[in-house]
């Protein structure tokens, strides 16, 4: 008998993320749910690898020195990419981050995001709709593919149309919530967003020195209380 031949498709992450000085901001708490702020260039959450310890549900575990308490039940009901900044809300017991993982995955919790792309957008506003698969050959990508993917669907306006070099400040509204959905819908259309190491261009990596991508708003209903709730975050570019 032969022996097994190993798997073509055995992921392997090497990436060992930088240490991030910016620290997880609290922008709201109460007794159920915070509304955080998390910085460009911090994992959600700690990496298998053991050097990829911080993040911000550790940081929000443990408490940060001089910044924020520890919340030893916190759970992040959702995730940004490393590289992706802005607003979050975390569960601060089982019970509240059990709600909000219904409302997530329900698609009742509205998103916005800013994203700076490369180039002019030739329409004011539109509808991105691409399917969405993993890319076995090519972790962590993703890539479109419309036999295996599941359903996405991405909004756009553009706000403003800047020069030199040409780029667009959009306000995106994701419709679906798939892994890197925003960033492939960019290079989907052919303006990938600025700083994005993974779904580039020639050029558009090196126009900027972080992911232009930022989370702004989140609106949701509260655990408890029911009440909708409107958290907001300031685009820092």
């Amino acid at each position: 008998m032969s022996k097994a031949e190993p798997s073509t498709h055995a992921v392997v992450d090497e990436f060992i993320a930088p240490a991030c000085e910016d620290v997880v901001v609290v922008l709201y708490q109460d007794d159920d749910i915070l509304l955080i702020e998390k910085p460009s260039g911090l994992l959600s959450l700690s990496g298998k690898n053991p050097l990829n310890w911080d993040s911000v549900h550790y940081r929000l575990v443990h408490g940060q020195e001089g910044a924020s308490a520890a919340f030893p039940a916190a759970k992040l009901p959702h995730r940004l990419d490393f590289g992706t900044s802005g607003i979050m809300v975390v569960g601060l017991h089982a019970g509240s981050a059990q709600h909000l993982n219904k409302q997530f995955q329900s698609g009742s919790i509205q998103k916005r995001y800013l994203a700076m792309l490369e180039e002019w957008l030739v329409d004011d506003q539109g509808q991105i709709k691409a399917a969405i698969a993993k890319d076995k050959n090519h972790f962590p990508k993703v890539k479109i593919c419309p036999l295996s993917g599941k359903a996405a669907t991405s909004e756009y306006a553009v706000l403003n149309r800047l020069e030199q070099p040409r780029r667009s400040l959009v306000q995106f509204t994701p419709r679906t919530g798939r892994t890197h959905q925003l960033r492939i819908h960019s290079q989907a259309i052919g303006h990938p967003i600025l700083g994005c190491d993974l779904y580039n261009s020639a050029q558009s990596e090196k126009l900027a020195d972080r992911l232009l991508l930022h989370a702004t708003e989140l609106i949701f209903d509260h655990p408890r209380t029911g009440k909708r709730m409107h958290g907001k975050s300031a685009c820092p570019f």
